[in-house]
């Protein structure tokens, strides 16, 4: 039955790899669990709630990105997304998080309407081929500065911004120790895969988690929550208390639509709309490359229901209680152990569903064990960037400004933005539109972000 329907054969797969591609999937993902409850919090919402409701969004956008696309894609409450949602909109513009909500559940209804209506299709379709794989490298560098920066091996620094993490600071036993553990893990992980283990990327994050375990129980890691460093031994397997969900769940439709200002809530959804637009088109353009699906045009078949599942789950999870659902980076895991159709997502979303029993279980997983897999995985990403032309500057140019905005800019959206305007006004004013076939989507993109970055 799964052969038949995920046609595993036909993707050059199977059961196991697939579970495996799932699993991996989950476990790079599974900070979310803890890291969006503890953002909308900041917006006044129950945690406890935020989190059944993450867990409830992810399995249902990753279970729909399985059945409407057969690709193995997971969805969760975006980053960048849930901060902008609480900081924002919230804290700053002074709504409350029932208003937020109904901002990201109108979003998603206007997303499904582009999902039928092929216009989010005809975008990606309409992107060429040198700034998808711009996009794919761009994504791995971003990722793997986001694994960097959450095991402290790269920290901020006053005089240059960012630098490496001192080792012989006096807060070794914390912040010095789980960034050595995660140079370890990159090791081990790097190890496993030269030697072709199957599934090196899962066993990399659990030997660098049993690694800090050890280190907690000889006392070289002093676990300081005050200060965000918890306990990376368990204290509990699982939970059956899921009460607190109706402090989230229906709360979109109880807004007070009296306080809404008509233009703000415009500016507010169309936020959260751009955003997730193009945060979800730049994953989809970046790991549907990596795993070579794309087809000899750079189209993505299946792609409106991969859009769908993305838009649905964004409304679902507004419903629930969470910010914006998007498709995740962090798929690229899975894909790199050779997932490749929607069974790697059926076992993400059961994964998630799982969580809401054996939260406190996945919470103890420390951010410095999933870094060595963010890290791989960028390496793996950066593949890409041999199918660019760099002997043709009219497209090596915006190509590279994609790539380097990314990590630099902190946002997949914002390196597409550049690549699209930097490759549109130097193939036009360098006289080659017509070579480059450039389509009059890229020309109307261009102007949209343009005048984005003059109005917002």
């Amino acid at each position: 039955m799964l052969e038949q329907f995920f046609k595993l054969k036909e993707n050059k797969t199977d059961v196991k790899t697939e579970i495996m591609a799932g699993v991996t999937t989950f476990m790079t993902m599974a900070y979310i669990l803890a890291v969006n409850p503890s953002i909308l919090s900041a917006a006044g919402m129950d945690a406890n709630a935020v989190l059944i409701a993450t867990a409830l969004a992810s399995f249902v956008g990753t279970l729909l990105m399985a059945l409407l696309a057969n690709y193995p894609f997971a969805l969760a409450p975006g980053m960048g997304l849930n901060a902008y949602f609480a900081f924002t909109v919230v804290l700053q513009m002074g709504y409350s998080w029932q208003i937020a909500l109904l901002a990201v559940f109108v979003e998603g209804l206007i997303f499904i309407v582009l999902s039928l209506t092929n216009v989010r299709e005809a975008i990606f379709n309409a992107i060429p081929m040198t700034l998808k794989s711009a996009v794919s490298v761009g994504i791995g560098l971003f990722i793997a500065f986001i694994g960097l920066q959450n095991a402290k091996v790269i920290v901020n620094d006053d005089s240059t911004l960012l630098t490496y993490q001192k080792f012989a600071s006096e807060e070794f036993s914390t912040v010095g120790i789980t960034a050595l553990l995660a140079i370890i893990g990159v090791l081990i992980t790097a190890v496993l895969l030269i030697k072709n283990v199957k599934g090196g990327i899962l066993l990399g994050i659990v030997a660098t988690w049993v690694l800090g375990i050890v280190c907690e129980l000889l006392g070289i890691y002093v676990p300081n929550p005050d200060a965000g460093w918890f306990s990376t031994i368990p204290h509990a397997i699982v939970s059956f208390d899921f009460s607190s969900i109706g402090n989230t769940f229906g709360q979109v439709f109880k807004a007070d639509f009296s306080s809404i200002k008509v233009l703000d809530f415009i500016v507010i959804m169309f936020s959260f709309l751009f955003v997730d637009l193009f945060d979800t088109l730049g994953t989809l353009i970046g790991v549907s490359s990596k795993a070579n699906m794309l087809d000899k045009d750079g189209k993505l078949p299946r792609i409106k229901g991969a859009l769908l599942a993305d838009a649905v789950a964004t409304s679902v999870g507004a419903v629930f209680g969470t910010s914006t659902t998007t498709t995740y980076v962090e798929s690229a895991s899975g894909v790199t152990e050779g997932g490749r159709t929607g069974l790697t997502a059926v076992v993400t979303g059961l994964l998630f569903l799982l969580a809401l029993i054996f939260s406190p279980l996945f919470l103890t997983i420390p951010s410095f064990a999933t870094a060595p897999a963010l890290i791989i995985v960028g390496f793996y990403m950066m593949g890409s960037v041999a199918k660019i032309d760099f002997n043709d500057m009219t497209d090596a140019i915006p190509a590279f400004l994609c790539i380097i905005a990314m990590p630099l800019a902190y946002s997949i959206s914002e390196g597409i933005a550049i690549g699209v305007i930097s490759w549109t006004i130097i193939s036009l004013v360098s006289g080659k539109a017509k070579e480059k076939k450039v389509s009059v989507l890229m020309y109307v993109l261009t102007v949209l972000f343009i005048l984005k970055y003059i109005f917002l």
